[in-house]
């Protein structure tokens, strides 16, 4: 499915296209801040004890936006929220799961806020917000674009996060440890390799100078030997 029909879709699919997201994974966002584990729709309130405002729960205790009456507008409320995890996601290097625990609870390893499903499944917010994505149609299965900066590839590391993760495997577990995030690359083979000596690095120019002077000696003392040689194959020959 498309998010055409949730709540404030046209303002979802603006932010995220602006901050190169999936609109579903957006959209998941929002309804794990303010829809519930029922619903696939956000809603424009105020939560969190008055701390948390708007469609995505932006915290006015971590930013000075939601301080704002932007922070009640939905269009700019999803930009702010679209910008956040888009910057979590270059920080942790496309790990998504990552990237939804440090955008509930300000670190990637967290477990965040849980949520108990219908079903009775208790998960921490990174993969309830995964679960939503999943309800409004998003593909775990392939990876998706977050198209920022030098991370112009597709870094959205969903694929393995699909691979890795193990959401509903057990009631009440919610850690970051059911999504490990990207996999080890495959190493090369080692090749050998040759190091070659690295050139000589004098301290002083008196240093080089006694270094000449040993060098001149050398060759020096190197001519005497040289010329005892032809000496004594001249005394053989007479």
């Amino acid at each position: 499915m498309d998010i055409s029909g949730i709540r404030y879709a046209p303002q979802i699919e603006t932010a995220a296209a602006a901050h190169g997201l999936d609109p579903k994974l957006l959209a998941a966002v929002a309804a794990q801040e303010t829809g519930g584990p029922g619903a696939n729709s956000g809603r424009n309130i105020v939560g969190d004890g008055g701390h948390g405002h708007g469609v995505f729960q932006i915290d006015d205790r971590s930013w000075d936006f939601a301080k704002t009456p932007a922070a009640m507008d939905p269009a700019q409320n999803a930009d702010k929220a679209a910008s956040i995890l888009s910057d979590n996601l270059q920080r942790y290097g496309g790990n998504v799961h990552e990237a939804l625990s440090a955008y509930n609870a300000g670190s990637p390893a967290a477990t965040g806020t849980t949520t108990t499903w219908g079903d009775g499944s208790t998960l921490g917010y990174a993969d309830s917000v995964m679960r939503h994505y999943e309800d409004l149609g998003g593909d775990t299965t392939s990876q998706l674009l977050a198209e920022q900066g030098q991370n112009s590839q597709s870094i959205n590391s969903l694929a393995t996060y699909a691979a890795s993760a193990n959401r509903g495997a057990s009631a009440g577990s919610g850690s970051s440890s059911a999504a490990s995030g990207a996999q080890p690359e495959e190493m090369p083979p080692l090749m050998p390799t040759f190091n070659p000596a690295p050139p000589i690095q004098y301290t002083s120019a008196g240093q080089q100078a006694a270094t000449n002077a040993g060098a001149e000696g050398d060759r020096a003392l190197g001519d005497l030997v040289d010329a005892s040689d032809d000496s004594s194959a001249a005394s053989d020959d007479s």
